[in-house]
């Protein structure tokens, strides 16, 4: 029974340190350029094939770092969506989007690899639906865009789907530069992940109370 113990334990131990340097690789290198090999090397892995071993193809491995950072940006959410049940403001529900991610990636500390990771996977046209899959499993996140959409101005449907896209794409870029930026060293507009988040819920309210151009 002990070593049975032991034996999980060390399973357990070489798939976080497998994770931990996808995300990395992923994130500064792109999916494509970050082969099986090269993530094993940098997990610390003498035998170059325990990325598949863990985790099969590089889709399930994509899709084992989404779940890690699932379940405590779920549980922020519910706290959010909680308190915002009820609310007839888009801002109320905005943040209820957005805080979440800025909440995690400030709690990870310095550096963080996780938005960065998340660009590069949505703009892969393979592996952008691990990403909708996974929000579609979301209680909170469904329950947040329930509420956002409830208290939305009466906008013609494909202008509606034009500015979901923007807006996906505002906070998956944003915070992805933002992350870049700090591991660089760099400057960024806002001191602290919070603020950012402040930054992005502000434009992004402003987005969608725009008004609608119709064309001549």
């Amino acid at each position: 029974m002990m070593s049975r113990t032991i034996r999980a334990e060390r399973v357990g131990v070489t798939r976080e340190q497998i994770l931990t340097a996808a995300e990395r690789l992923f994130a500064e290198y792109g999916v494509c350029a970050a082969s099986n090999r090269r993530i094993s090397e940098a997990a610390g892995q003498g035998n170059t094939a325990a990325v598949g071993y863990h985790f099969g193809g590089k889709a399930d491995l994509v899709r084992a770092i989404v779940r890690r950072h699932a379940v405590p940006i779920e549980e922020l959410r519910a706290r959010m969506v909680a308190a915002a049940e009820g609310s007839d403001d888009v801002r109320d529900w905005v943040s209820c989007m957005v805080r979440p991610v800025t909440e995690h990636l400030a709690a990870l500390g310095s550096p963080t690899w996780y938005a960065r990771f998340l660009a590069q996977v949505g703009t892969d046209p393979a592996l952008c639906e691990i990403l909708d899959e996974e929000n579609r499993t979301s209680p909170s996140l469904r329950r947040a865009v329930d509420g956002f959409t409830h208290c939305l101005p009466e906008l013609p449907a494909a202008v509606q789907a034009e500015r979901g896209t923007m807006m996906r794409q505002l906070i998956l870029h944003t915070c992805a530069e933002r992350e870049r930026a700090l591991a660089r060293g760099a400057a960024t507009p806002r001191a602290s992940w919070h603020d950012a988040a402040t930054g992005l819920i502000d434009a992004l309210v402003g987005l969608w109370l725009a008004p609608v151009t119709h064309p001549s």
